[in-house]
């Protein structure tokens, strides 16, 4: 059900991004439109991370001890600092097995 879904979203996604926003279709969609469009992949990505990192099974993790959530957090600050997809994603992975190995 949960590959349905992203398979689905992917879909979806793409093909918004694709037919409205390619600069080569005559169809020209008012700034508002095109502007909401671009929050389409942030949304869905919260959407899928949010249940990963806030909870285990159908219960809520114990805040202190989620190294999601800390590696979510740190993973935001690193991209706000940095501006690099590959070093935050090779900081955070780092960050995430080490809060992995060390609380474990």
């Amino acid at each position: 059900m949960i590959w349905i879904l992203i398979i689905t979203l992917t879909i979806i996604v793409f093909c918004l991004r694709y037919v409205f926003l390619i600069p080569q279709l005559p169809v020209r969609l008012p700034l508002f439109i095109r502007q909401a469009l671009s929050y389409s992949a942030p949304c869905l990505l919260t959407a899928i991370c949010a249940p990963v990192i806030l909870l285990e099974g159908k219960e809520l993790r114990e805040f202190p001890d989620n190294p999601y959530l800390w590696g979510a957090l740190f993973c935001v600050v690193v991209a706000s600092l940095v501006k690099n997809m590959l070093i935050t994603v090779g900081l955070t992975l780092l960050f995430f097995y080490g809060l992995i190995y060390f609380m474990g």
